[in-house]
């Protein structure tokens, strides 16, 4: 049972959430029958309904509101999940399953700008959570310095092209602190939306940072995530950056079983993150599109892409440079994912040589 203090914290905040205002989808459908249903329910990990609301009730301008402490959180608030996830992910509904991994066939990919004209750079990330530990909020930090030591064991039997070093954040020394900011691989402790879901405790316990020799592969630990497995580079050949991530996360999974729900996918901390969890993305240089927004939303839109400013979500294009990726990373594979982003980039290109 969900004790007495959690439960009067559930109910105050039920109450600030009713009467503040708020676009959140957890303001959107949690309602009086609903929170009722819920408040008493806790899963094998510890978590109640607190864990999974309260970043929303105190960050009132959240675009979502609710994290999974744990992967059965899932399972055991299904009812608010579900609404939440086909609402953000476009329809993929309660009796809709995510399809079994497919990477499909890796040589499709190739170059979508070998001139260099258009595309900067090229990036595709997925998220994934170790099988059998809770995600940040329940982790201690004995479970965190465990999972580092996992993973740093894993990566450092990498070969090839992904043969690197891991970097534990504690006790980095100033240098390599300094090198990894000027590469832009080195990540803070979070903003206060995480810091509300308590997913930074015990900061830096267990985190880390793994890259290999040419800086074309790298990985995340205990960041947002368990693992964010990310492979990029200059120019536009997503064929190649697609390839080694692929060729990374298949090597990794041989050796850490990851965190899968049948009907979900791959499970991680946000539920826009769910499914493939596959992001692709470039950093594009489009001025004639850039200056018909209409035009660039059009084709955004009819491929499913997500147009960002340069450094991410609000920010600005800077030199007419945006971050286009994939949005939708559920109810397809991830080859599908990949593709509609591939299709949507070749037919910008084409259509900004031709303005």
């Amino acid at each position: 049972m969900v004790d007495a203090a959690v439960l009067e914290k559930l109910e105050t905040g039920f109450k600030k959430l009713e009467s503040t205002p708020s676009n959140s989808l957890l303001k959107k459908y949690l309602n009086k029958d609903l929170f009722d249903s819920l408040k008493t329910k806790k899963t094998s990990f510890g978590s109640s309904l607190l864990d999974v609301i309260q970043s929303g009730i105190e960050n009132p301008d959240s675009g979502i509101g609710i994290y999974a402490p744990d992967a059965e959180s899932y399972t055991v608030f299904a009812d608010l999940f579900d609404p939440i996830i086909e609402d953000y992910h476009k329809g993929f509904g309660r009796t809709d399953k995510h399809p079994p991994k497919n990477w499909g066939d890796v040589s499709v990919f190739g170059n979508l700008d070998p001139a260099g004209e258009y595309i900067v750079s090229t990036r595709v990330r997925c998220g994934r959570s170790l099988e059998g530990y809770p995600f940040n909020p329940c982790l201690t930090e004995e479970q965190y310095k465990e999972m580092e030591q996992k993973v740093s064991t894993t990566l450092s039997g990498l070969e090839g092209e992904l043969k690197g070093t891991f970097y534990p954040l504690t006790g980095m020394s100033k240098d390599v602190q300094q090198k990894l900011i000027d590469d832009h691989f080195l990540f803070k402790e979070g903003d206060r939306f995480l810091q509300a879901a308590n997913a930074c405790r015990f900061w830096p316990s267990g985190r880390g940072i793994y890259h290999n020799e040419n800086k074309t592969f790298l990985v995340w630990c205990n960041e947002e995530d368990h693992l964010r497995i990310i492979s990029m580079q200059q120019g536009g050949d997503l064929g190649e950056v697609y390839r080694r991530l692929v060729t990374a996360v298949n090597d990794i999974e041989k050796r850490i079983p990851f965190s899968h729900h049948d009907r979900l996918g791959f499970l991680t901390f946000c539920p826009t993150n769910l499914g493939t969890t596959v992001r692709a993305s470039v950093h594009i240089k489009v001025p004639k599109l850039a200056a018909n927004k209409a035009k660039l939303e059009e084709v955004a839109s009819k491929y499913n892409l997500q147009v960002r400013g340069t450094r991410g979500e609000h920010t600005e294009a800077e030199g007419g440079i945006y971050d286009i990726s994939n949005k939708r990373r559920m109810g397809l594979t991830e080859f599908e994912a990949v593709k509609e982003m591939y299709d949507g980039i070749a037919e910008l290109i084409k259509i900004e040589r031709e303005l």
